[in-house]
């Protein structure tokens, strides 16, 4: 679930900055795009900690 919410974010901004690139006005800003980008950390950090934290529990 964690993993597929940081694949969502990090779609969202590899779009805003693919329309960015072709001229277009992206819906994100310098701060968007940081949030988004932190957004995308946290949510891939906790998925990690959870399945290690799985792991650990199966042993």
């Amino acid at each position: 679930m964690l993993l597929a919410l940081a694949g969502g974010f990090f779609c969202v901004y590899v779009i805003n900055v693919w329309i960015g690139s072709f001229g277009g006005t992206p819906f994100f800003g310098a701060v968007g795009e940081m949030l988004c980008l932190f957004a995308v950390s946290i949510s891939f950090t906790a998925a990690v900690l959870r399945k290690e934290a799985e792991k650990k529990a199966s042993k």
